[in-house]
């Protein structure tokens, strides 16, 4: 089983808000997921965004891969945050 960190889209319609969970990777994009690690919403910006350091450590540990989407935001968050 292929481990994804990924995004998972919530929120109304034109109002985006993700939610960065840990998913099977042939799961559809708003399907199943395994656990949710934070929260991302594009329309207040990067520095509202929330990761849980130590759950995304474990899952990298296991072996999750990430996508490029949520590499761009962990690597944002660990500018402005000091993650």
């Amino acid at each position: 089983m292929a481990v994804k960190i990924r995004l998972f889209r919530a929120g109304s319609k034109k109002r985006p808000f993700y939610r960065i969970v840990v998913s099977d990777s042939k799961s559809p994009r708003d399907g199943k997921f395994i656990e949710v690690l934070g929260y991302y919403d594009p329309a207040k910006g990067i520095e509202q965004a929330h990761l849980k350091k130590e759950l995304y450590d474990e899952w990298i540990k296991k072996g999750a891969e990430l996508t490029q989407t949520v590499k761009n935001i962990v690597k944002s968050l660990t500018k402005s945050q000091n993650l």
